[in-house]
């Protein structure tokens, strides 16, 4: 199943491409001399202008999600192996797994950023390098590897994987309009880079006692300046598939904008208590070409259709009727190119972010605080729930503790910041790395690590 494996080799590398994310640290959303509030919320301003280190002002490395690295990698007799392996229980390693499996990334790499004060308020001008990246997994394909092939149906259709990458330049300005309120917004104009979507919307397998049936019915997109499908042929069927894309002249594949959206109130009344709301990513990228492979509808095989023959001679012999049997299920992943679709819109994954903090009145350098971050995108979209404590002993530094949990199960944690004359340096775990393999990687699929270093005048 040539083409098959050549999805399964782009699922993985998907996977892989998520272990690298950054993004703007929300354990830094309460406290007030973190630089990047601004990113979470384009109402907060800053007391001192800055300018980023180039491509160190924000950097951030994690992967969120609800599969962990140990739920399909085991030790067994002190080697390394995976679930596949007949020493894992089966019961016990499907235990772990959800009925959707999901990995994505938000990645939002700062490469220039400055803020200032002027115009009356603060402002903010930044160019980042960002992406979106997803993929997701039933439980029946887990069900399927790790089972073998049993007498019942597999319903493997809600398999879905996308990737978007775009330049973002982005200008921010937040202001106080009265004593209780502070508003703010930002505005992005985007360069895509590229944008592949991938959906099985109907793949099932029908294992009976006398024969079985496999359907598919899937389309994969892409929209990249300069991309093309390579094809090869089925030596059987003479049917001419895709196989991989060729890439000349990439560039710009699309422009769009977005806006932020912010504001914080701080009321008279409850003078210890501070609430906030934002709207994040807001817009569009429009893309100028999408170039469509697909099952051009529902593809079956049923092995009623193949009769088996023990004479070696026979035009149906068993090695014959084998051979058009594998053929024609490897044809079923076989994807058509259907040319280019032209122009397509896609929104971007937008963000809520709703707070609320309480300022403990015996010591008004300590502050508890509580985000909703809710992510909207589509059959990806997350929401979290971060509870942190907040204080700063010294006027050059403060810190957060915080736990979280929600789509993306429990985390703790934390953000240490100074900011002293003409510098400030973070670093802290949105969620804190857990126990790690022998490579050094994270064996849960939920770790963060953020760090920054910028210049203050």
């Amino acid at each position: 199943m040539k083409s098959f494996n050549k999805l399964t080799i782009l699922g993985a590398a998907m996977i892989c491409a998520a272990s690298a994310s950054a993004q703007t640290s929300a354990s830094g959303y309460f406290l007030e001399d973190y630089i990047y509030r601004f990113q979470l919320n384009p109402a907060f301003g800053n007391s001192r202008s800055f300018v980023a280190m180039p491509g160190l002002g924000n950097l951030n490395v994690g992967l969120t999600g609800n599969l962990d690295l140990q739920d399909v990698i085991y030790t067994i007799n002190g080697k390394t192996t995976t679930f596949l392996n007949p020493g894992v229980n089966t019961q016990e390693f499907l235990s772990n797994i959800s009925d959707k499996n999901r990995l994505q990334v938000n990645l939002h790499e700062q490469v220039l950023a400055t803020g200032f004060n002027a115009f009356g308020g603060y402002n903010t001008v930044s160019i980042s390098a960002r992406a979106d990246v997803g993929v997701s997994l039933p439980y029946s394909i887990f069900s399927l590897l790790k089972e073998g092939a049993q007498n019942q149906t597999y319903d493997i259709a809600d398999i879905n994987a996308k990737a978007s990458a775009w330049a973002e330049v982005a200008f921010g300005h937040s202001r106080d309009i009265n004593e209780e309120w502070r508003v703010g917004g930002t505005f992005k104009f985007l360069l895509g880079a590229g944008k592949v979507d991938a959906d099985f919307r109907n793949a099932s397998l029908t294992l009976g006692t006398d024969s079985w049936t496999v359907t598919t019915d899937a389309d994969l997109r892409a929209s990249m300046k300069g991309l093309t499908f390579k094809h090869d042929v089925n030596d059987r069927t003479n049917h001419t598939y895709v196989n991989g894309v060729d890439i000349d002249g990439a560039g710009i594949g699309g422009y769009g904008a977005a806006f932020d959206y912010g504001a914080v109130y701080k009321p008279k009344a409850l003078r210890d208590w501070t609430f906030s709301l934002a709207v994040l990513d807001l817009g569009f990228i429009n893309w100028s070409n999408t170039m469509l492979a697909s099952t051009n509808g529902v593809q079956t095989v049923n092995t009623d259709g193949y009769v088996f023959n023990v004479d070696d001679d026979a035009s149906n012999s068993f090695e014959n009727e084998w051979d058009r049997l594998r053929d024609d299920v490897s044809a079923i992943y076989e994807l058509n190119d259907m040319g280019d679709e032209g122009p397509r819109s896609s929104m971007l994954a937008a963000t809520i972010n709703a707070g609320v903090e309480y300022t403990f009145p015996l010591y008004r350098k300590l502050s508890f605080g509580l985000l909703n971050s809710t992510r909207v995108n589509g059959k990806f979209t997350t929401t979290d729930f971060r509870l942190s404590a907040n204080v700063a002993p010294v006027k050059c530094f403060n810190a957060s503790v915080n736990v979280c949990g929600g789509t993306n199960a429990v985390g703790f944690g934390w953000l240490m910041n100074l900011h002293v004359t003409g510098f400030n340096f973070y670093l802290g775990m949105d969620r804190t790395i857990g126990k790690m393999s022998k490579q050094a990687v994270p064996l849960r699929s939920n770790a963060q690590v953020n760090l920054g270093m910028n210049f203050l005048f």
